[in-house]
């Protein structure tokens, strides 16, 4: 299955550069092919602007166009693709109030949440990895890209979601992203009971009394009766 995803990628990035434009496998979906996991969610990055690609796609969904993100099907796979940006001024500890698209994957990556999330791979397979996301996968290490109380208050979302990737991949927490993460944890008090739930439902299937220890170690205990 894993194959066949890549192989999509493989006709649609040819389908992008037709049109000038750059097309990246991101994220967790290189992480992912690294650690030679299946491939479930594709996620993608491009020079391309969302009313650009709705120009050349067909089967787009523009729910959060406004974030510069599509998702299409092509070639029978589904892709999420967003367009390359900067970030600012994260108001409601949760989305940003001000992107700005970008064309330079050095410039991209700063807004991410992980190193090991911060990985892009081209149709080349050439993997472009401005902070160390590689070694931190081999030291299977979850760690903050930059200062890790600036992405805490930027989204304390990422909280539940370090946990989750710990739990999933079997990684350990880099020491300041640990200390950071159980100073701030109060702050997941700001975000909306959907969000939470939401992120909450991510962790089915996995450990359950692991999930009761990291949630107790992290001072969150009210959501333990949340996780199904």
């Amino acid at each position: 299955m894993s194959q066949a995803y890549i192989s999509a990628f493989l006709k649609l990035e040819k389908l992008f550069c037709a049109r000038g434009h750059k097309l990246y496998l991101v994220g967790g979906t290189v992480r992912d092919y690294l650690l030679q996991r299946p491939l479930t969610d594709m996620d993608l990055a491009s020079s391309a602007t969302p009313k650009e690609m709705i120009e050349f796609l067909d089967h787009v969904d523009t729910s959060f166009i406004k974030y510069g993100n599509v998702k299409c099907i092509y070639e029978g796979v589904k892709f999420e693709i967003t367009t390359l940006r900067t970030e600012s001024g994260y108001k409601d500890y949760r989305h940003p109030s001000e992107i700005k698209y970008v064309k330079d994957i050095k410039l991209d990556y700063i807004r991410r949440d992980f190193t090991i999330n911060a990985l892009y791979m081209d149709s080349y397979f050439k993997i472009y990895d401005f902070c160390h996301g590689e070694q931190d996968i081999k030291d299977r290490l979850i760690r903050f890209i930059g200062k890790p109380k600036k992405r805490v208050m930027e989204d304390p979302l990422r909280i539940l979601r370090a946990i989750r990737f710990a739990l999933k991949l079997g990684f350990s927490f880099e020491k300041k992203t640990e200390k950071v993460m159980k100073k701030y944890s109060y702050l997941l008090e700001n975000i909306s009971k959907d969000k939470i739930r939401m992120e909450l439902n991510k962790f089915t299937g996995l450990d359950k009394a692991m999930k009761e220890h990291l949630f107790t170690d992290f001072g969150i205990t009210q959501f333990i009766d949340v996780i199904e």
